[in-house]
Parts: C-alpha cells; structure tokens; sequence
C-alpha cells in the first residue's frame, strides 16, 4: 500500500443528499471537504437531481454533484477525511442504501487501483451509475474510467434517463 506521497493526486469525488437541506448540505460539504490544507478544489459540478437507484422504495430524491479535487493524503486518509465530513454532517448508515442527509464516495485516486476491505479504487459502481457519471462529464468531458470515455459509460446506465438540473433557487435557499 503506497503511504508515502510526493506531490498532488488528483481525485474525483461523488457527493449526494436525500435527506434535510440538501443543496445547503452539500454546499457546506464541498467547503469542508476542501477546508484542509492537502486537499485544493480542482472543480465541482452543477448540482443535479436524481431518482434514488436500488435502497429502501419511496425515498427522496437525491441532489448529486462530483469535486474534483487535488491532494497530498494517501487514499485512507482521504477516506477518513470524507467520512469524517459526512459524520459532521449527521450521516448514519442504519440501511444499506437507505436516504442519507451525504454521502461521499472516492471515485477514482490518481491511476490508482486498490481493492482492500476498506476502500475500493476506482469506485466499484461508479461506471453504472449516471448520478456520477452526468455531473462528472459536465465538468471533465474527456475523463475516463478504467480505460472507458465516461461519455460512453454514461449512455449504457440504465438510471440516464432520471437526471435533471437543478435549480439552487428553488430549494427554498435564498441567492447569496
């Protein structure tokens, strides 16, 4: 397991909501996540709004967004980094998939692939799920995942269809 990093690794991040506030939590979110010194915000996404894919029925839907971020923690420290974040942010995991107030998921971590108990890398989903998939393209059109144009893995997800833009506005936040 690599522990010693030279340097900025560039890191793709999922976040999303279902629960209270959603684009207030998400917001702060993205603050905190970045509100380390080794971690920098490369970009973030449009927020988008999407039908919950498999978990509990009638739940909310969800408020998805991707980081891209640049860091110097190891793919472990990232990790209790985010959940560290989402624990501020009240996040409990009582039901497997079930509505949470966020959710962070590590996307992908520089090239690297890791498959431990903890902390799969890339993201063992994320090439099936457009409520990734959507946001990240938005703001890196050429990525790729495990060799593929995430443009092309986007268009095989069966949960396309369910995405929309969201307007911040009609949330019930007021402009800033």
């Amino acid at each position: 397991m690599q522990t010693e990093h030279h340097g900025w690794t560039r890191a793709v991040l999922a976040l999303g909501s279902n629960l209270g506030a959603r684009a207030e939590t998400l917001a702060e979110a993205v603050a905190d996540l970045v509100d380390r010194p080794e971690v920098r915000l490369v970009d973030v996404s449009p927020v988008v709004q999407t039908k919950p894919v498999g978990g509990p029925e009638g739940q909310p839907d969800f408020l998805n967004m991707v980081l891209i971020v640049e860091t110097t923690l190891g793919p472990h420290e990232l990790l209790e980094h985010c959940h560290a974040v989402e624990a501020k942010h009240h996040r409990t995991r009582e039901v497997r998939w079930g509505p949470r107030t966020l959710d962070v998921d590590i996307i992908t971590y520089g090239d690297l692939t890791l498959d431990d108990p903890d902390l799969t890398i890339p993201h063992p989903r994320a090439a099936e799920r457009a409520f990734v998939l959507y946001p990240w393209l938005m703001i890196d059109p050429l990525a790729v995942l495990e060799g593929h144009p995430i443009v092309g893995l986007l268009a095989d997800c069966e949960d396309a269809e369910g995405i929309e833009g969201y307007d911040l506005m009609t949330d019930g936040g007021s402009p800033k």
